[in-house]
């Protein structure tokens, strides 16, 4: 955000700041009074009740409050100790401060303090040791670090809590006005019942009770919603206003036509999943839709009536996915569903030959290939397309922002499809993938069965050994997966390979092995890979590269080592592998960890297949900290608010935004509400 000279001013003269501890703000980015009021406490601690001296709890956090009756100053062992003596009706309290010299000049007998630590007892003695205090200059003076609902801020270097809360007081009482302006107009405020923006910045640094509290942070979590979202939707808005889509020519048999042609059975979620798009399509608003499913749940025929539904309407389709083996795979895969209707479909990777290429380019350029499929080579220069249509990405995030919009930098602008098999609960899901709308598919094809999962101890590995064998006698295949952690890359890839090699002269000799980890080069992990697809390896001993991109229906065991060095998600993600067939599938967790965190994550994955939920319990496992992992900057989008806990104001803020945005006709400067941009213009920046 760029700051005024007078913004950046007015901190220097808040009482206690001045230029010198100007700087340390300025280095965390406050650089105005109005910056300053939205640097949030993290958290709260009640010290507003006193406890009586004559009955204070041990080895606990209290509050307390006395008249200083002596001070004493003694240094041991070469340290300096400073010790207070205060008392009240009932009893007294001996509190001591080492290695602060300075506090015998503060402390004066007579004074009332009000102290905030644990009690303890230190030789015989109950006494509480280097307390956080507070000089009032009579009962009734309001204080800021005790005796209160007391803010503690986040720290840096130079920053120290006491002069933190100091400053905040100084700027809400005497700086407040002027610094922000509320410009959430007073019927809006009214409608949703929201605190005044000075009266919840107030709160928020001085709170007069959890309640009010409680209000407050409502009314900022709020803002930071609204004000996401009103951005969110004014780009959306301008982008689909100023770039145009072709409108798909949708009869309506074509999607019953597309199901004749189907050797199975739509689930009732891709019925959905395509009529979502049939809606889309047939506007000439830019699709930008979000197709979001469990592992095997069929996200690849959704896609496939696209490409129908593309070609039917004269217009091309890409798909780019993020790597040559899963390309192949889709590739297959897409076969089936398209040859049978007549549709021509190509693949285009950095493996395809240059005489292949050459020609398949210039089918591209001109038409005649209605369907390609591939990876990052379809971003090529040279690559040119007549008339495209559509474009659908699987795992968006593993391409930059600027390869996605190389293709969709055409006018008129494609229908843009994104895929996913990583479960984002509903509320995460808005704000990671706020721009796109959603399609959810929970439901397996029918045939598939669910994935039988046990955490199993280390002393029953070599009866698992024993029957994953009987079953690859029978044809069938397994993985055996390692975890590779960057702290111990290196002794988790010995491992692998140590293992892989002790396996494949005792357990599995009769077997074929493959061997696959991330410091393979690409052209020969994928050829591991392509091998094992190909039935031509029995066991494929890996690490975590095949969390995406192996889809091996004959596979049908999966061991993990360490288990409880995965994470929830991506041991869900791992567990897809197997399980894409009709033959029942089992996976084993061999794990042994240390916390109940671990041992809860291992527990809830041989309870629970679905991914949703998973995922939802994966987030209150993980906490905030870790909120935003699927986010390419990996930085929070906000200050206060909470994506899943605060969904009901999340939704709140969404449809306030929708109606809003709805209601200005175009989307010039002009025409959106003076307020609307003001509002705007103050709020503090995210992402």
């Amino acid at each position: 955000m760029k700051v005024s000279e007078p913004e950046i001013g007015a901190l220097r003269y808040i009482k206690g700041v001045g230029p010198k501890r100007s700087l340390v703000f300025q280095k965390i980015g406050i650089h105005s009074v109005r910056d300053l009021l939205y640097l949030f406490p993290r958290r709260y601690e009640d010290r507003s009740h006193f406890a009586a001296l004559n009955n204070l709890p041990m080895n606990e956090p209290i509050t307390c409050r006395g008249e200083i009756v002596d001070v004493k100053f003694k240094p041991i062992r070469g340290m300096p100790l400073v010790e207070v003596l205060i008392g009240d009706d009932v009893g007294t309290l001996r509190a001591v401060w080492f290695n602060q010299p300075y506090l015998k000049k503060l402390f004066l007998c007579g004074q009332q303090v009000i102290l905030y630590g644990k009690v303890e007892l230190y030789q015989k003695r109950i006494q509480m040791s280097n307390p956080e205090f507070e000089i009032v200059e009579s009962s009734e003076a309001e204080s800021i670090h005790t005796g209160r609902i007391t803010p503690i801020y986040p720290l840096t270097e130079g920053l120290f809590q006491r002069s933190l809360r100091t400053t905040l007081k100084e700027a809400i009482e005497h700086h407040l006005e002027g610094s922000v302006t509320d410009m959430l107009p007073p019927e809006l405020r009214s409608e949703l019942d929201l605190m005044t923006l000075d009266r919840a910045l107030r709160e928020m640094h001085l709170p007069s009770s959890f309640e009010e509290l409680g209000k407050a942070r409502r009314r900022i979590v709020f803002d930071e919603f609204f004000s996401f979202e009103l951005q969110l939707f004014l780009k959306v808005k301008a982008i689909r206003a100023q770039y145009p889509a072709h409108a798909f020519k949708i009869h309506p048999d074509l999607m019953h036509e597309f199901k004749r042609s189907l050797p199975f059975e739509l689930t009732k979620s891709q019925e959905q999943a395509i009529l979502d798009l049939v809606k889309d399509l047939g506007q000439t608003v830019p699709m930008n839709r979000l197709l979001q499913g469990d592992v095997g749940s069929g996200k690849t025929v959704v896609a496939a009536f696209a490409f129908f539904a593309a070609y039917r309407s004269g217009l091309q389709s890409a798909f780019l996915i993020p790597t040559e083996i899963l390309a192949e795979q889709h590739y297959r895969t897409l076969l089936k569903f398209l040859e049978p209707v007549g549709i021509r479909l190509e693949l285009l990777t950095k493996s395809t030959e240059a005489d292949k290429r050459v020609r398949l380019i210039a089918d591209l350029k001109q038409g005649k290939v209605p369907v390609v499929v591939g990876t990052h080579a379809l971003l090529q220069e040279d690559v040119r397309f007549k008339d495209l249509g559509l474009l659908v990405v699987d795992e968006q995030h593993k391409f930059g922002v600027h390869q996605r919009n190389q293709l969709l930098q055409k006018i008129p602008r494609p229908h843009q499809l994104v895929m996913t098999a990583t479960p984002i609960p509903r509320t995460l899901a808005l704000t990671v993938y706020a721009d796109l709308d959603i399609s959810v598919m929970k439901e397996l094809p029918k045939g598939r069965q669910p994935i039988k999962t046990y955490w199993i101890t280390r002393k029953k590995q070599s009866e698992i050994f024993e029957r994953v064998a009987a079953r690859i006698q029978k044809g069938e295949q397994a993985y055996i997966v390692f975890p590779l952690i960057e702290e111990t890359e290196k002794k988790d890839l010995l491992a692998a390979k140590k293992e892989f090699e002790r396996l494949r002269k005792t357990v599995f000799k009769k077997f074929q092995l493959g061997l696959v980890h991330g410091k393979l080069d690409r052209p020969e992990r994928e050829a591991i890979m392509r091998a094992f697809s190909r039935n031509e390896i029995d066991v494929l001993v890996a690490t975590s590269v095949i969390e995406v991109g192996v889809d091996q229906p004959n596979a049908t065991m999966m061991i993990i080592e360490n288990a409880e060095r995965f994470g929830l998600a991506q041991l869900h993600q791992l567990r897809g592998r197997i399980g894409r067939g009709k033959l029942e599938s089992e996976c084993f967790l061999f794990g042994e960890p240390t916390t109940d965190e671990g041992k809860m994550r291992l527990r809830l994955l041989t309870k629970l297949n679905d991914g949703f939920l998973i995922a939802d319990e994966d987030l209150k496992l993980r906490g905030q900290g870790d909120l935003w992992g699927t986010r390419q900057s990996g930085e929070p989008l906000f200050r206060v608010a909470h994506p899943i806990n605060d969904e009901a104001i999340l939704l709140q803020a969404r449809r306030e935004a929708q109606k809003l945005i709805a209601g200005i006709p175009g989307v010039s400067p002009q025409k959106t509400p003076a307020w609307v941009q003001k509002y705007l213009e103050q709020m503090p920046k995210t992402d």
